[in-house]
This record gives C-alpha cells, sequence and structure tokens, in this order.
C-alpha cells in the first residue's frame, strides 16, 4: 500500500480519537529511535506513550513475550501461574512493608478504576479528590477524577468528583510577600473548597507525584505529607498514580521516596509494561481484607493474565541489572543542564520543570505576562520532527505549551545531547523566522 493510499484507508476507517496524527507511517522501532516508511529514523522523546522505558524491542521484553506465548499467555481469570504469584512477591520487594499485596491488570485507567472502587469499598465512603489538571483514565471513575480534558460532552460524571487546584508555582495566584509561590496556602484554600462541598463522605484523593498531561508538574516537598495527614483526618485513603514516574523514572524507584510519603494504594501501569499493556494496584494487607470482606469484585477477561506478569518481571530484571534508576537520575541531571541552557537562550522558554527522565519546558510568547506561545509550540514541534527528533507538547487552556520530555532509560548519552541539538536548533529556527516576522 503506497502511502498516499494509507491515509486515504485511515482517513476512511479510523475513528478520530484525539489529537492529530503524527504525518509519519511508522514502520518498525529499535532503542531510542522508530523508523518510518522512508527509512528515517527518529529519537523517540516520548517513550512511545511515556510508556517504552527500555526503549523499542529491548531482546528481554521480545524474549519475555515470545516464550509466553509459546508456552502460557493466558488463562481463565479463577486460574493463577507462577509467573502472577512471582511478580506480586517481587513488585512488594521493592515497596515498604505497607503495600504487600498487587491485582495484576492491563491499563493505567484500569488500574485506577480498581484502585478507586477498593478505596471506597475500603472506606464505605464515595467521594473522590483529584487535581484541577489531572488525568488517570478515559473510563467511568477514573475520568470523573480527570480534569485536564474529556468532560465535555458526555453528561454527568462521577457523583462526589472533587479538584484541588494544581500547583503549579510557575502560573498560581498564590505568592508570599516576597513574590515566592506560597503552596501550603494555595492547598490550604482547595482542602477548604472541598470539604465545604463534600458531604462528609471522602474515600481517597487520587494525585500524580508529578503531574505529567497536566504540564510537568513536581508536587512541592511537603506537599504530599499533607494530603496524607487531610486523608486520615477524614478516614480517606491516599492513592498515588505513578503510571509514568514508577519504575526510575525521576532518579528513584518510585517517585514517593523522594517525600518518604507513603500512599495507601499505589497504581502502576506504563513504565512497568515498557512498552507492553501491562498494570498493577498495589495496597496493604488491612486495605484487602477489608475490601475482600466486604465483596470487593474486579473480575476482567485478563485479570492477572501470565503474559503480562512475564514481561513486567523481565522489566524490572533490566531495571535491576542495568543500574537504570541510578542512569536516570544521572541523565536526568545533565538534561536540566541543556533544558536550562534553552531557557537562557531562547526568550520563549518561560519555565524548566521535573526531574530525572521526565522533564519538560513551557513555552510562552512573553515571560513578563507568561502569554501562552501556541504558534512557536506547534512550529518547534514540526521542525523538531524534520529534523528526527519526535516529542509531545501539551496544550492547556491558560498555559502556554509544554513540552514534556522523556527518552527511555536506555537512552545513550549522545543520543540524549543529539536530540537536545535538535531541539535547540528548532527553536532557532522557528524563532529567527519568527522575529523576521
Amino acid at each position: 500500500m503506497s502511502d498516499t493510499a494509507f491515509w486515504s484507508s485511515a482517513e476512511a476507517h479510523l475513528v478520530r480519537y484525539g489529537a492529530p496524527f503524527t504525518p509519519r507511517i511508522i514502520e518498525r522501532a529499535a532503542g531510542s529511535y522508530v523508523y518510518d516508511s522512508l527509512g528515517n529514523g527518529l529519537l523517540d522523546f516520548t517513550s512511545g506513550q511515556m510508556s517504552a522505558v527500555l526503549g523499542h524491542s529491548h531482546p528481554a521484553i521480545v524474549e519475555a513475550v515470545s516464550h509466553s506465548v509459546r508456552t502460557l499467555d493466558h488463562l481463565f481469570s479463577g486460574m493463577l501461574s507462577r509467573p502472577v504469584v512471582a511478580l506480586a512477591e517481587r513488585l512488594a520487594g521493592t515497596l515498604p512493608p505497607q503495600l504487600s499485596h498487587m491485582l495484576l491488570l492491563t491499563t493505567g485507567a484500569e488500574a485506577n478504576e480498581a484502585a478507586l472502587k477498593m478505596a471506597k469499598s475500603a472506606t464505605g465512603h464515595f467521594e473522590v479528590v483529584s487535581f484541577n489538571r489531572s488525568w488517570h483514565g478515559m473510563t467511568g471513575g477514573a475520568a470523573g477524577a480527570t480534569f485536564s480534558a474529556g468532560r465535555q460532552g458526555y453528561g454527568p460524571m462521577s457523583v462526589g468528583a472533587y479538584a484541588l487546584p494544581t500547583p503549579d508555582g510557575y502560573r498560581s495566584p498564590f505568592r508570599s510577600a516576597d513574590g515566592a509561590y506560597d503552596w501550603a496556602a494555595e492547598l490550604e484554600y482547595g482542602l477548604d473548597a472541598v470539604d465545604r462541598q463534600s458531604a462528609g463522605s471522602i474515600a481517597a484523593v487520587i494525585v500524580e507525584p508529578i503531574l505529567s498531561s497536566g504540564g510537568i508538574i513536581e508536587l512541592p516537598l511537603g506537599y504530599l505529607a499533607r494530603l496524607r495527614q487531610w486523608c486520615d483526618a477524614r478516614g480517606a485513603l491516599l492513592i498515588l498514580d505513578e503510571a509514568q514516574t514508577g519504575l526510575g523514572r525521576t532518579g528513584l524507584m518510585y517517585a514517593f521516596e523522594r517525600d518518604g510519603v507513603v500512599p495507601d494504594i499505589l497504581t502502576l501501569s506504563k513504565t512497568l509494561g515498557a512498552g507492553m499493556p501491562v498494570a498493577a494496584v498495589m495496597t496493604g494487607a488491612e486495605i484487602e481484607r477489608r475490601c475482600h470482606e466486604r465483596g470487593f469484585l474486579f473480575y476482567t477477561t485478563h485479570v492477572a493474565d501470565p503474559l503480562p506478569a512475564a514481561v513486567a518481571l523481565a522489566v524490572l530484571d533490566v531495571i535491576e541489572q542495568e543500574g537504570l534508576v541510578a542512569r536516570a537520575a544521572a541523565l536526568g541531571t545533565q538534561l536540566t543542564e541543556r533544558l536550562h541552557g534553552l531557557h537562557e537562550e531562547f526568550d520563549h522558554v518561560g519555565d524548566v520543570r521535573g526531574r530525572g527522565l521526565l522533564q519538560g519546558i513551557e513555552v510562552v510568547d512573553d515571560r513578563l505576562t507568561k502569554a501562552p506561545a501556541e504558534r512557536f509550540g506547534v512550529e518547534v514541534t514540526e521542525a523538531s520532527l524534520r529534523r528526527g527528533l519526535h516529542m509531545n507538547i501539551g496544550q492547556l487552556k491558560g498555559m502556554g505549551g509544554v513540552f514534556r520530555i522523556a527518552p527511555p532509560l536506555t537512552v545513550s548519552e549522545s543520543e540524549l545531547h543529539q536530540g537536545m541539538d535538535i531541539l535547540s536548533a528548532a527553536m532557532r529556527e522557528v524563532s529567527d523566522r519568527l522575529a523576521r516576522g
């Protein structure tokens, strides 16, 4: 099929489900690159959908999938296999003892659905709190806790869904006398607003340690501790969604380790499967017992399947054997330096944030007014793609475009700097063109 016929067929038969498709036909992928139908290699600085932490076609993942498909890939949902129990034990071994029990699923939305149902079952409450720029999934309860997009045109969302202001230090109006960001005052304002709306039945607060789709917003140190305290006072559970931050991406095995705050429920997905559909919910013995006694039900076609368990075990092996957590921390330091270099060189770069190999830059038309730079962001994305770099830019209402930079943890040092060189050249091209009018 020719490229022209391909796009004609895509237009005729595919349901459009979000942003426009990247104008390249991807034929294969290996390592840090995807390759289009013309043979052009594109550095993948989105790790697929922020998932391929081991790059593409990693031999360990290929072997795990091949072996499982040959021997044991899917079972009746009431059956158990050795890979599933081995993964539960292995994941528990990487976590605090309060997170000892696993529910194995396939997608992040599914894991968040299960976590929210578990919180409601365990507490007997029904209200859920998340951020006003959150993204936890597109299905049911997860969509009800998602505020960054997808809320219009579908009728009522979940009853009892409340939003806290996202702690965006770059744009928040909450400032102390010296002009510094006052996240504590902002959080108390949000929590008070939730309390005033609540029916007194808070089941859970669900947050990402770093909001990715929300613009690479890192929670200030101390923020999770205050949420923990607030939840405990109301008999609610704290759920951390580490779909993108788990398994080393931030330079720690889990992002919550920085804060020393252990959640009641942890959800993992994207990074756990390294590009394959794998997700897990981790919780403690007491919550598991309480849910079971109250009839907790999450009986799906692919719950506890052996294939995703085998893949996740391989991912954990590679992360440990190749020292990828420390590697993400080291390369993250270099990435931060390069991004701050862009901030110094280009007035369009308003802010740099994130950590490890999950970082971002917000682009603006004016640093003083922080006016969004939609045209600049779109043109830099296109110019980077022409030069061989694929990145994602998020356009959120009231913000400038935010480039999310999340290469595989296996990216080489030279590939990381090559990508940053491409981004720098693309910004220079677009800046010069806009300056000429």
